[in-house]
C-alpha cells in the first residue's frame, strides 16, 4: 500500500510520525489513524433504477489518552497545519498528567480477506444489467408479485494506523451486500420478504445465479407465508428460535453487557458476574474477529491490535469480556482486539465482532416435538434493548404456532419480551445446526455503526413472553 493513505495531499507519513511522537509524549496511549474510503450503492426498484451513488472519504483521527481521559479530533484536510490544530486539541488531556505509554499491539501478517475493490470490479453497467435481471427473474416466479427492490452496495476502506516510534499498521477492508425484498398481493392483502447476503469477499462470490437465485425464492416464499399468517396471540410461552440470524437477539440482549466499558463503569447487568452461573449448562458464546470473509471480521481492530477469539460464557459460566485498549488497561487485563469505531471521525471503543452461541447435540425436530403449545420463531427483524438491565424488545418476521409438536399457522405481529441475563438461564436445549448470519449485520452504538456478525444454533427457551395482536 505504500503511502497511497498518504497521497494527493500535503502530509507524508514522517512528518506526521513526528506530530504523533511529540502529541503523546507523557500520554497512556493514542494514535493517528487516517482513511481513505470508497463506497457506492444500487437500488433497484419498481422495474427500474431508482437511485444509484458513489462516495469517496479521507480524513483522520486523532487521539490523546491520559488515564481514563481521552482527547479526540477528526478532520477531512490531511495538512501538517490540521493535524497540528488537532493536536493542539488533544493534548489538553495531558496537563497535569505523566504517563507511561501502552506497549504497541503484537504485529500480524494474517490477512483475512482479499484487497479488491468492489466499487470498480465489476463495472457499473454490469451491476445495472444483473439488478435488472433479479428483478426480472422473481417477477416472473408468481403473478402475486408486486413490487421487488434490489440493493447492491460495496465499499473499501484503506487505513493507516500510526503509532509511537514509527510504529504503522496497514489494512485493506472490503464490504460487499446483496438484498431482495419481495411484496406479494393477495385479495388486496400485501406482505413482505427479505432476504440479504454479504461479507468481507468479491462480489463475484454473491452475484452467481446459483447464489441470488435461491434468494430470490426465500423472499418470495417469506411472503407468501406472510400472507397466511394470522394475529399472533400474547403470553407467555416456550420458544423455538431458529439458527442463524435469530443469534441478533443474543447480540443485543447480551453481547453489549459483555463490552468492557459497560463492565468497567458497572453499567452492565454482568458486572462484577466473571466466574458466575449466567447461563444454562451446555451454553457456550463466543465473540470471534478471525473468521475469513465475515461481515464482522477484522485483521486487526481500529487501534490496530490483531483480532481474537475470545470466549465470554462457557458451559453457562461467565469467562471474559470483550476490551479495547483502553478498558483493558484501566481493568489490568490484556485487550481483545475488540476497539472498533465507525470511520476515522469517530474515536475507538469496545464493540462486538462476530458473535454467536456455539452448537450442542439437540436436532431441532426434537425441540419441535416437544413443544405442546409455543412458538416457533425462524427469523427475525428489529429490537430494542437497555444495556443496564438487559431488557429487550423484538419483533419476529417469521414464526409460527406449534401444537402438539407440529408446525401449524404462520403468525403476524410477535413480539418477543424478556431480559438477556435471565432468557439464558431458560434455554432447555441447545441445537446441533449452528449457523452464522449471511452478512447483513449493522451494530449501532453511541451514534456510531459497525459491520457484526452473529449466529447460534436452534434454541429452546422456556416460558417466554409474547407481545401478540391476537
Amino acid at each position: 500500500m505504500a503511502d497511497f493513505i498518504f497521497d494527493d495531499s500535503d502530509l507524508d507519513a514522517s512528518a506526521a510520525h513526528r506530530l504523533l511522537d511529540a502529541t503523546l509524549r507523557g500520554a497512556d496511549d493514542g494514535e493517528l489513524f487516517v482513511e481513505r474510503s470508497a463506497s457506492e450503492a444500487l437500488s433497484f426498484d419498481d422495474g427500474r433504477l431508482k437511485t444509484a451513488s458513489f462516495d469517496t472519504s479521507r480524513g483522520f483521527g486523532l487521539r490523546c489518552v491520559a488515564g481514563e481521559a481521552s482527547g479526540f479530533a477528526q478532520s477531512t484536510e490531511l495538512s501538517p497545519a490540521s493535524l497540528r490544530r488537532a493536536s493542539d486539541a488533544v493534548q489538553l488531556v495531558k496537563l497535569g498528567h505523566d504517563g507511561v505509554m501502552s506497549e504497541l499491539p503484537r504485529r500480524t501478517n494474517r490477512a483475512l480477506y482479499p484487497d479488491i475493490d468492489p466499487t470498480e470490479d465489476p463495472g457499473f453497467a454490469d451491476k445495472v444489467g444483473l439488478l435488472q435481471q433479479i428483478d426480472g427473474f422473481v417477477r416472473a416466479l408468481d403473478p402475486e408479485v408486486v413490487q421487488v427492490t434490489v440493493t447492491l452496495a460495496g465499499s473499501r476502506r484503506a487505513i493507516a494506523i500510526l503509532k509511537q516510534d514509527g510504529a504503522r499498521i496497514n489494512d485493506v477492508r472490503p464490504l460487499v451486500r446483496l438484498n431482495i425484498m419481495v411484496v406479494a398481493e393477495r385479495k388486496g392483502r400485501r406482505e413482505s420478504g427479505y432476504v440479504g447476503l454479504g461479507g468481507r469477499r468479491p462480489y463475484d462470490e454473491i452475484i452467481q445465479p446459483e447464489t441470488w437465485q435461491p434468494m430470490a425464492r426465500e423472499a418470495l416464499r417469506q411472503a407468501q407465508v406472510n400472507l397466511e399468517s394470522v394475529d399472533a396471540p400474547a403470553g407467555v410461552f416456550d420458544v423455538v428460535l431458529g439458527p442463524g440470524w435469530p443469534g441478533v437477539l443474543l447480540h443485543e440482549a447480551m453481547g453489549h453487557g459483555l463490552e468492557g466499558d459497560f463492565i468497567r463503569k458497572g453499567t452492565s447487568a454482568f458486572a462484577g458476574r466473571m466466574g458466575d452461573q449466567v447461563a444454562s449448562p451446555g451454553v457456550t458464546i463466543v465473540d470471534d474477529g478471525t473468521l475469513p470473509g465475515m461481515r464482522g471480521s477484522l485483521t486487526v481492530d481500529d487501534e490496530g491490535t490483531p483480532t481474537d477469539r475470545t470466549v465470554l460464557i462457557e458451559d453457562g459460566k461467565l469467562v471474559g469480556f470483550m476490551q479495547d485498549r483502553l478498558n483493558a488497561r484501566l481493568m489490568g487485563v490484556t485487550t481483545t482486539g475488540n476497539g472498533r469505531r465507525e470511520s476515522f471521525a469517530h474515536a475507538p471503543m469496545p464493540r462486538m465482532t462476530n458473535t454467536f452461541m456455539l452448537g450442542g447435540d439437540v436436532p431441532q425436530g426434537q425441540m419441535l416435538a416437544e413443544l405442546e403449545d409455543g412458538i416457533y420463531a425462524s427469523n427475525f427483524g428489529g429490537g430494542q434493548v437497555d444495556i443496564t438491565s438487559g431488557k429487550f424488545v423484538f419483533q419476529c418476521t417469521e414464526a409460527y404456532r406449534v401444537r402438539n409438536g407440529r408446525i401449524d399457522e404462520p403468525l403476524k405481529g410477535v413480539t418477543l419480551i424478556g431480559d438477556g441475563p435471565k432468557v439464558l438461564g431458560q434455554i432447555r436445549h441447545v441445537g446441533d445446526d449452528l449457523e452464522l448470519d449471511p452478512g447483513i449485520g449493522v451494530c449501532g452504538k453511541a451514534g456510531q455503526g459497525v459491520p457484526v456478525g452473529v449466529g447460534q444454533p436452534s434454541l429452546y427457551v422456556e416460558q417466554l413472553t409474547v407481545g401478540g395482536t391476537a
